[in-house]
């Protein structure tokens, strides 16, 4: 089965601070135009995005410059609620190298990655980190646990929606809008497994 885990677009959530995206019919058949056309404003971190290293790293790579790799293949999804201790961490790692499928973990709930977590992860040579907020660290400071992660060139998945989606291994794709330059890209995120 196939399931879409990204939010949509318009009506998604934004990082405060960030702009929101919009829509604006440039062209409207119903106006009477002869086709339909359509603007899009958007935040590169609104909703279901990537986050590549150079959003806290100086002269860290760009969307365009990650490998596609690090968006599809094997993930595993774990369940977490709360702020996340370098031992819950380690649990999750351990759970996901069980399953074969250690190098993408997403977390599902409502969880606050500290830095002590982001080291387990940053030592575990994951390539993708995945959360349903929108922002792997505390909302209020997140800096120090995206450079922790980044600075290993790990990609950051925020804004999932996993509600629903069982504990488990599942096949992930992910990939950003090939965005030059960019520190970050919107992506259309999709798990693909027996379980769901």
């Amino acid at each position: 089965m196939i399931i879409d885990i990204s939010q949509e677009i318009l009506s998604c959530s934004v990082y405060p601070g960030d702009s929101a995206p919009s829509a604006y019919k440039v062209m409207d058949m119903s106006r009477g135009d002869l086709y339909n056309l359509t603007n899009f404003s958007m935040c590169a971190h609104n909703g279901t995005h990537i986050d590549a290293p150079r959003h806290f790293i100086k002269d860290g790579k760009t969307v365009d410059m990650l490998p596609l790799s690090s968006f599809v293949g094997d993930c595993f999804v774990a369940h977490h609620t709360g702020v996340m201790s370098a031992g819950d961490a380690a649990e999750i790692v351990t759970l996901a190298q069980q399953a074969g499928a250690f190098q993408r973990i997403l977390i599902a709930g409502d969880s606050v990655v500290t830095q002590q977590a982001a080291q387990i992860f940053a030592d575990s040579k994951i390539l993708l980190l995945g959360v349903e907020s929108q922002s792997v660290g505390p909302i209020d400071a997140p800096m120090a646990v995206h450079k922790i992660l980044l600075s290993q060139d790990i990609v950051l998945l925020e804004g999932l929606v996993l509600e629903n989606i069982p504990q488990g291994r599942y096949f992930l794709s992910a990939q950003p809008l090939n965005i030059s330059g960019a520190e970050g890209a919107p992506c259309r995120a999709i798990l693909i497994g027996d379980d769901i």
